[in-house]
């Protein structure tokens, strides 16, 4: 039997050009798989730059924020040891009878007694009716005025804590 050499010569050309055809998809599909991994890493170092700058700003805020919230702290604990300071004084003036509570009578409640009103050190004009307050009561007022304070200065404080947290910056 006499072998067709134009038929497996025939077959030889068009194996080598199929082998070379793959070859050739190869590298061609090859340089486009690395063009692509070079632009997913390029995408990926963006997004994290982009990500790492983003956090940065989040923590430059947040430190903002808790300086202000320190500084306004402050404020308030200094509002609040300036207050008890002069409650204290004004305590101590009490108890050492330095100074006198006194409460203003309207003319008509003081049912029919008369009460002496207070007068300035140079004058004898009587002025509005007076009545002076036990030292007791008056340190109970104190008190009283004490613990309001406390609690206007607590509220300043929590009110704006609320708004430094709540306002955007």
């Amino acid at each position: 039997m006499a072998v067709p050499w134009k038929t497996i010569g025939a077959l030889v050309l068009v194996f080598a050009g199929a082998g070379g055809a793959w070859q050739l998809q190869d590298w061609r599909y090859g340089k486009q798989l690395a063009e692509q991994a070079r632009q997913h890493t390029e995408t990926l170092n963006q997004l994290t730059l982009a990500a790492a700058t983003a956090r940065q700003a989040e923590q430059d805020k947040r430190l903002a924020l808790e300086q202000r919230l320190s500084a306004s702290e402050q404020t308030h604990y200094k509002e609040l040891s300036d207050a008890q300071k002069n409650q204290d004084r004004l305590r101590d003036r009490l108890a050492t009878s330095d100074l006198r509570l006194s409460v203003l009578l309207d003319a008509g409640s003081a049912g029919g007694c008369s009460v002496p009103a207070t007068t300035s050190a140079g004058s004898v004009v009587h002025g509005p009716v007076r009545a002076e307050l036990d030292p007791a009561h008056a340190q109970r007022i104190i008190g009283v005025t004490n613990d309001g304070d406390r609690g206007l200065i607590a509220l300043a404080a929590c009110q704006e804590y609320a708004k430094e947290v709540s306002t955007p910056k």
